[in-house]
C-alpha cells in the first residue's frame, strides 16, 4: 500500500479573504511559516521518499521544510495545482458570496464551471488520475503531496465515495493533514484534517504501535 499524506498549504495574508486560485506571487504569513515547520518537525520522523507540490509559492513553502527533513528536493507537479476559478481569480469572498453562482457551489459543485476557468469535476478528474500515478510509482512508499483546500476535498470525496456535490461538508484547514493508503484494488482514508499541532502526538503513536 502507498501511503499519502494529503497537506494543505499554510495560511497567507488572503486567506480566508480572498479566493486566491493561481494568483502568483502569494507566500505564506508569519503563522503559516511557522505552521509549515511544525508539520515538518512532525513528519521528520516518518519514512517519507518524496515530496509533491502545487506549482504556486504557498504550496512550494509548506513543502519545503517537509523535504529539508528527509534531504529531498520538492517536486513541483501542475496536477496538484489549485482549481482554475477563472474571472473569481483573487476576488474578495464576501463579492463572491452575492453573485448567484455561489449557491450552486454550495450545493451542486459537480455541475459548476467558473467562468473562463475550470469545473471542480474536472479538477478533481486531473489530481486524483495523478494519486493514481503516483501509487503505481511509489508502491508501498509513504509519499506527501502539498496542495489546496478545494482539490483536497475533491481528492478525499473520491475515495470516500462521497458525491462530489457533498465535498463541501469536508473541512480542510491550513497546514492540516489527510492521509490515504491506497493500493492496486484497496483504498482507505486513515484520516482528514489533523492539525499541525496533533501531527507530532498522531505519528509518534502510530510509530510506537507499528
Amino acid at each position: 500500500m502507498t501511503t499519502i499524506l494529503l497537506l494543505r498549504h499554510a495560511t497567507t495574508p488572503a486567506t480566508g479573504r480572498r479566493l486566491g486560485g493561481w494568483t502568483p506571487g502569494v507566500f505564506l504569513d508569519k503563522a503559516g511559516e511557522l505552521a509549515a515547520a511544525t508539520v515538518g518537525a512532525a513528519l521528520s520522523a516518518v519514512p517519507i521518499t518524496a515530496v509533491y507540490a502545487s506549482p504556486l509559492e504557498r504550496t512550494r513553502q509548506t513543502a519545503q521544510p517537509v523535504a529539508k527533513a528527509h534531504g529531498l528536493k520538492v517536486k513541483v507537479r501542475r496536477e496538484l495545482g489549485e482549481v482554475e476559478y477563472g474571472t473569481w481569480t483573487d476576488q474578495p469572498l464576501s463579492r463572491l458570496r452575492k453573485r448567484p453562482l455561489w449557491d450552486p457551489i454550495q450545493r451542486a459543485p459537480s455541475r459548476v464551471t467558473f467562468p473562463e476557468g475550470e469545473s471542480i469535476r474536472a479538477a478533481q478528474f486531473r489530481t486524483v488520475t495523478f494519486i493514481e500515478s503516483l501509487v503505481q510509482a511509489h508502491a508501498d512508499e509513504t509519499i506527501v503531496c502539498v496542495s489546496h483546500a478545494d482539490i483536497i476535498k475533491a481528492v478525499l470525496a473520491h475515495y470516500l465515495g462521497m458525491p462530489l456535490d457533498l465535498f463541501q461538508r469536508l473541512q480542510i484547514d491550513p497546514a492540516s493533514l489527510s492521509v490515504l493508503q491506497l493500493g492496486t484494488y484497496a483504498q482507505m482514508v486513515n484520516l482528514i484534517n489533523l492539525a499541525p499541532e496533533a501531527a507530532t502526538a498522531t505519528f509518534e503513536s502510530r510509530k510506537a504501535g507499528a
